[in-house]
């Protein structure tokens, strides 16, 4: 299957500015990012594609050959294009939110920490914990009205004793090879001419610091299995499967870096007598015709309590009578 145009994919001109392709890819990337896509294959596909193109339209070089050869002039460039792409195992999604995830601001609490890890401001690779992922059963009441949960987890947390290091009494020593930064430099020659690539140190495999002593508590891993109960509240007019993020609620990564999040999915408990439509409850009222004949008030059942219904002369069955009282 032929590989779709960079500027058609980002959909800008061939002349456009090095500004303008970092406008359209930050629109392609906020639409399609896996946190407003969950489990959307299709929409990650999108959002690889984009990152692929961004990051040869928005280099001056590949840019260059890119539009004198076209696909064939990425091979071997390195990067994105010069795996294959995405498809074909050259970058992951760690990457795309390490390399670009500087340019998107505040969005999504910050695109560089949403899989696996970032850089810091001073390069040095900077990882993140796992998410943790909870299931909670709410009534509707609790949906109808907003409530407070407390739930007890067992997760991983910075070990005390070593301060998450990893090290003995918390002691480490900066990695020589890559002198703590946690990535090495390495040239590649290709028929293009040489390519400066980025790897993970494969002395201190991206910590930038060595170990010379294991924490005897934690052996060396920086974090322990600890039982913490969380508190939070859940607003009102949530929906089954609907999905809350609490930043930095999720597991401790290892040997220091941010913590992942806690994910909460909504499960909804069917209430033994009323449907939910939306945001509108159905109640199906079951009349004999002498209860029907009369009109007059009658009781039905409500997250609430009990309402009163008037039930109009001549009412069929199947008719809908509403109240004002909804989720």
């Amino acid at each position: 299957m032929a590989k779709r145009d960079y500027y058609e994919i980002l959909g800008v001109s061939k002349t456009a500015t090095a500004e303008e392709i970092k406008k359209a890819y930050r629109k392609q990337a906020i639409k399609y990012h896996p946190d407003k896509n969950p489990d959307d294959k299709e929409a990650e596909e999108k959002f690889k594609a984009a990152a692929e193109a961004y990051e040869v339209l928005s280099d001056e070089q590949k840019r260059a050959r890119y539009d004198q050869f076209g696909h064939e002039g990425m091979s071997g460039a390195g990067g994105f294009g010069g795996g294959g792409g995405f498809g074909g195992g050259g970058m992951n999604m760690d990457d795309i939110f390490e390399q670009f995830g500087d340019i998107f601001g505040g969005h999504f609490g910050g695109f560089s920490s949403g899989f696996g890890g970032g850089r810091s401001s001073r390069g040095q690779r900077v990882r993140k914990g796992s998410d943790l992922r909870v299931r909670v059963k709410l009534s509707l009441k609790d949906i109808a009205t907003g409530v407070e949960k407390k739930i007890k987890v067992n997760k991983f947390v910075s070990c005390t004793h070593c301060n998450g290091t990893g090290g003995k009494d918390g002691h480490t020593t900066t990695c020589q090879t890559c002198h703590g930064s946690g990535f090495v430099t390495q040239m590649q020659r290709t028929i293009l001419g040489n390519m400066q690539t980025q790897a993970p140190c494969p002395t201190c495999h991206g910590d930038g610091k060595i170990i010379t002593e294991k924490c005897t508590y934690c052996n060396g891993e920086g974090v322990t299995k600890q039982e913490e109960v969380i508190t939070f509240n859940i607003p009102a007019g949530v929906a089954e499967g609907m999905q809350l993020s609490m930043q930095g609620k999720g597991n401790a990564a290892r040997h220091g870096g941010v913590n992942g999040d806690l994910l909460i999915v909504i499960e909804e408990e069917p209430h033994p007598q009323l449907i939910r439509d939306h945001n509108n409850l159905i109640y199906n009222l079951l009349l004999s015709v002498p209860q029907a004949l009369p009109c007059g008030a009658i009781e039905v059942p409500s997250v609430y309590g009990k309402v009163t219904v008037m039930i109009d002369k001549g009412t069929q069955p199947c008719q809908v009578v509403a109240t004002t009282q909804e989720m």
